[in-house]
């Protein structure tokens, strides 16, 4: 068990919480990273290893961030094997892209389920113990599109803007007993996810960015870096927008 700090990012080996992992794990927090899907953490390792970083300050949690019994099991043996969770980053995400008079009931349960209701099923278990230790962090990954809206994704749009209400509202509960709740909101970053979409849709989205270039994973790592250092003590409630002035808003 290490004495550092425990993160423990949700959705940690896709590219954006692959990113988170080893930032943070550079910045000297033991990091957690969870994956649902197995196989889905070879490339994981694969980016820890060619960084250097080994057991002793990362490791992998395997879990359904859907289930709520789930990721009490996972909070709890997470806790046993290498502390409690002091910084918790709900990255977990999918996309099921439908105009919405085609969607199907489980292309939007799906959605819903892993986007939001898994920052619920994650946050429960681990909220009790940062209160009762006067200290905590807790980043939930929205995205650009729950500000402005998106074509074709009624159900990722509506996921991840309930995701800046869950922050606002937990923010001020938590507030007094030093724990802060604070949001992202990324862009167009590149990631096996968003490499899926259709390179004619692809280049006019990149086409759009006023920064002009796609974002990559450490623009939010650092994001994320930041809003869980001592530094940021006095933010909370708040949202980052990180998306290369895709969209504005005060």
């Amino acid at each position: 068990m290490t004495d550092r700090k425990v993160a423990l990012i949700t959705g940690g080996v896709g590219g954006i919480g692959t990113g988170v992992t080893r930032k943070l794990a550079e910045d000297g927090f033991f990091v957690v990273a969870n994956y649902a899907i197995e196989g889905s953490e070879v490339a994981w390792r694969a980016a820890m290893s060619a960084a250097g970083m080994g057991k002793d300050r990362v490791a992998l949690a395997h879990g359904d961030v859907t289930d709520f019994d789930a990721m009490d099991k996972m909070v709890a043996d997470i806790t046993d094997d290498h502390g409690p969770v002091a910084v918790l980053v709900n990255c977990a995400g999918i996309t099921r892209d439908m105009s919405f008079r085609k969607m199907s009931p489980d292309q939007w349960q799906a959605v819903i389920s892993t986007n939001l209701t898994s920052v619920f099923n994650v946050t429960r278990h681990v909220i009790d113990g940062m209160c009762e230790r006067g200290w905590g962090r807790i980043v939930n990954i929205s995205s650009v599109n729950a500000l402005k809206g998106q074509f074709g994704q009624t159900n990722y749009t509506a996921a991840k803007a309930g995701i800046l209400g869950f922050t606002r509202s937990l923010a001020l509960e938590v507030a007094a007993k030093g724990v802060t709740v604070n949001a992202i909101s990324p862009g167009f970053i590149d990631t096996d996810m968003t490499r899926a979409i259709r390179d004619d849709v692809r280049e006019q989205l990149v086409a759009s960015i006023p920064a002009a270039r796609v974002g990559v994973p450490d623009d939010i790592a650092q994001a994320v870096a930041y809003l869980v250092s001592d530094g940021a003590s006095y933010m909370t409630g708040a949202n980052l927008a990180v998306n290369g002035g895709t969209y504005m808003h005060a």
